[in-house]
């Protein structure tokens, strides 16, 4: 357990620092091209019809060195959030996981210079004692042991949410930061559930973990996951962003890890699981809802002027 909890805040610590990172990249990127094409009188091709970033603009945004040194951090972050998904029930690691919306609160001050209002301090604090309550209420994890078919399923409700929610976010353009970072965060949970079903590792037979559809599931919805909060992070409040994926990430593998693998509470706790949970959802969903404002104004100060003809 103690391992478990360590790995989980390391991985937290790694994910906060990377999502700050990569939004200084991404934002970066975006005003070198918007003043690039504000000088040039041309069209705004780094946005969509919809409003949204377009995959050339997102393509530069993942080459510039913040984003690449968040990238690895994130790297490292999955190695220790997989393995702290090994150690500890899905609802209590991936909550701790979630954390890093505090690292990523306290970054952001330092790197972006933005400024929080007290609203987004107290959410904050919520998602922290929501924290605490469910470590103290965490029991033994399940077995992991699931039917083949059920890793089919995995698979292909990862491709339909990363495929599909893509195609929705571009279309919903400047509007969807909060929509991108909820299904990057559900492309993150299918990580966590893929990395606990995960054939073939205890003990290891590589071609059982080749042929394991939950390896292919994890890597659509971490590579996936990741390029839905690159979209978010250039659209919306890194703070948001963030907040929402946490909900994506929390809700779906916690509800899983109970009802489907066999997680569970100390005797005579559940009350205060589910009491912990809820909190840190509602806080997260809280911060999420309070950098909406945050996001309009950060957009307004990439997008160039209008070109006059």
């Amino acid at each position: 357990m103690i391992i478990g909890l360590v790995t989980a805040v390391a991985a937290s610590v790694c994910y906060g620092t990377g999502s700050v990172l990569q939004a200084v990249g991404s934002r970066r990127s975006a005003r070198e091209e918007a003043a690039a094409q504000a000088d040039s009188g041309g069209l705004q091709t780094q946005l969509t019809e919809h409003g949204g970033p377009s995959l050339s603009s997102t393509a530069k945004a993942v080459v510039t060195w913040e984003f690449i040194l968040g990238t690895v951090l994130d790297f490292v972050g999955f190695l220790l959030g997989a393995l702290s998904a090994r150690l500890l029930p899905l609802f209590l690691s991936q909550t701790v996981i979630s954390a890093n919306l505090v690292i990523t609160a306290l970054c952001s001050i330092k790197l972006l210079g933005i400024r929080l209002r007290r609203p987004e301090w107290a959410a904050i604090g919520v998602v922290c004692g929501g924290l605490v309550l469910l470590a103290v209420a965490a029991g033994p994890e399940g077995t992991g042991t699931t039917p083949t078919s059920s890793h089919w399923w995995l698979l292909l409700i990862s491709v339909v949410v990363i495929g599909g929610g893509s195609l929705v976010v571009r279309r919903l353009g400047t509007s969807g930061a909060i929509v991108a970072g909820l299904l990057s965060g559900l492309g993150f949970g299918a990580l966590g559930i893929g990395v606990r079903i995960l054939d073939g590792v205890d003990p290891f037979r590589l071609g059982e973990l080749l042929s394991d559809p939950a390896l292919y599931a994890i890597l659509v919805g971490g590579l996936g996951g990741m390029y839905l909060h690159t979209v978010a992070l250039q659209i919306g409040s890194v703070n948001g962003a963030t907040a929402a994926l946490v909900v994506g990430e929390t809700v779906v593998p916690g509800v899983v890890g109970v009802v489907w693998l066999g997680d569970a509470t100390r005797p005579g706790l559940a009350w205060l699981g589910v009491l912990g949970f809820v909190l840190a959802v509602a806080g997260a969903v809280a911060v999420a809802h309070y950098g909406e404002g945050e996001g309009a104004l950060q957009q307004e100060a990439v997008d160039p002027a209008p070109a006059s003809h």
